[in-house]
């Protein structure tokens, strides 16, 4: 039942500061959303720090218009692919923040926020993360005048931190790079012992996430498949592993596309999926070394591994003017040059994938993998200039050995079709994780194996629109627009 006290004091504040809280239909379909908003959003920047905002959460952002349009998505041509299928990625580069984070952040405060369980004007919101979800979840926060905590890696781009820090959040950097998300949770833990006014949203075991990303995502990566035109296969749905939100998208597709292969990526320094692995590695946004509680293993077809160098050659490569000059050289139009640095290192790191995978499979003419290219480059310059001070200047003859070895080198290698047992042992390796670590019983792991508990989760969402709807009514912003 609601927390009706805790409630009436969240809806004051949202009515305070004019906060209206957008549908997940709304960010499916933005076109649907009122249009009193929608002409107020065309003075609003991207990623200006007001509510109206909110309803930029969506992967149909048109920055010509400030309004809506189609998906953004990019088509990789074959000609830097080197593979017979067609690869397209959704970009998260125009979201709020430069990453679709901020919608995984929101699927997870929401559903506490309109329950009367998160109270914005006396708590704090807590976002543990190893970058992106953590700027997400401080972006919304601020929305409603609430002190964000965020949690992430001290190994992290300092982009990530000049930007928290510009923003207000308190940041807390623990241990390690990408791969210590342990050390996160410890943290995590060390909190609720000595700051109650703390609510930590832990998007690795926070189900608004994947629900989040079967409403919005799933559709979305749907809509730009058939936006390609008619006669292809939608073969395979990439996404880095992460905190599996993303993946979730897959469980949408599988119910419109039911021979899709759903494959899970990740580094090959710390293949934990592929080779119960682990180790450091330099493809910032998909932490690792666990299973995540909200992934749907038994959704999963396969798993797949990417060298993180060859992640950071080919971003040098994407953002050099020697790799531009080669690419150019070699038949790749100036037009789509210009989009390189749509890709942040995950973005790559996905492309990547999705190239293995149609070798790997044989895919052909008819079959599209779709991908996710999470953030852009905008969010790694200073990984630019390391790499430079690091390697030194970039030179025609890198661009053609990163070209032919990281891109055309690419083998069917650290591939693994997951069978039924396959599956089922890699959701038993969340015991080792949620059970002993985290407070979780046997029980409700076995409950997550089932599939009726998925179809449960994933139903949540209409319920939520109905709960935000009577929310938006009780604060009366809308109306007074």
């Amino acid at each position: 039942m609601p927390n009706t006290a805790v409630l009436k004091k969240t809806i004051a504040r949202c009515r305070e500061r004019g906060v209206i809280i957008p549908t997940f239909e709304q960010m499916r379909h933005p076109e649907k959303i009122p249009g009193a908003i929608q002409r107020r959003l065309r003075k609003i920047g991207l990623w200006d720090v007001s509510p109206l905002n909110l309803f930029r959460i969506t992967w149909k952002n048109d920055i010509s218009s400030g309004l809506f349009g189609p998906v953004n998505a990019l088509e990789i041509p074959r000609v830097i692919t080197r593979v017979r299928a067609r690869i397209v990625g959704l970009l998260g580069k125009f979201y709020p923040t430069g990453a679709h984070k901020v919608g995984a952040a929101f699927g997870c405060l929401v559903p506490r926020l309109i329950n009367g369980e998160f109270d914005p004007t006396a708590q704090k919101a807590v976002w543990p993360s190893t970058g992106n979800y953590c700027r997400g979840g401080a972006f919304d926060s601020v929305l409603l005048d609430c002190v964000p905590v965020a949690i992430l890696p001290e190994g992290m781009s300092k982009e990530r931190f000049e930007w928290l820090k510009g923003i207000g959040a308190e940041v807390i950097a623990t241990p390690g790079t990408e791969s210590n998300v342990k050390e996160i949770y410890d943290k995590c833990w060390e909190i609720r012992r000595t700051r109650p006014e703390c609510v930590i949203f832990n998007q690795f075991e926070e189900f608004g996430n994947p629900v989040w990303h079967y409403e919005v995502t799933g559709p979305a990566v749907e809509e730009a498949f058939r936006n390609l035109g008619p006669g292809l296969n939608l073969a395979a749905y990439i996404s880095a592993t992460g905190s599996a939100g993303t993946i979730a998208a897959g469980d949408y597709l599988r119910g419109r596309f039911p021979h899709i292969r759903v494959t899970a990526s990740e580094a090959l320094q710390c293949p934990t999926l592929l080779y119960n692995g682990f180790g450091a590695h330099r493809i910032e946004g998909i932490g690792d070394k666990h299973v995540p509680w909200i992934h749907n293993v038994r959704n999963t077809d396969a798993a797949v591994a990417i060298d993180d160098e060859s992640c950071m050659q080919i971003l040098r490569l994407f953002n050099e003017k020697a790799g531009h000059a080669l690419l150019k050289d070699q038949g790749v139009p100036a037009s789509f040059i210009r989009k390189l640095p749509l890709l942040g290192i995950s973005g790559i790191s996905n492309m990547l994938s999705a190239i293995k995978i149609a070798k790997y499979f044989e895919l052909t003419e008819n079959d599209v993998v779709m991908t996710i290219f999470t953030d852009s480059t905008a969010l790694y310059g200073s990984r630019v200039e390391e790499l430079r001070a690091q390697y030194g200047e970039y030179k025609p003859k890198n661009a053609l050995y990163d070209r032919t070895r990281y891109l055309d080198g690419i083998g069917p290698d650290h591939v693994m079709d997951l069978g039924y047992y396959d599956r089922k042992r890699l959701h038993n390796l969340k015991y080792f994780t949620w059970v002993e670590q985290q407070g979780k019983t046997s029980e409700d792991l076995n409950r997550l194996w089932a599939p009726s508990f998925w179809e449960e989760v994933f139903r949540q969402g209409p319920v939520w629109n109905r709960q935000i709807d009577e929310f938006n009514r009780a604060t009366g912003v809308l109306k007074r627009l």
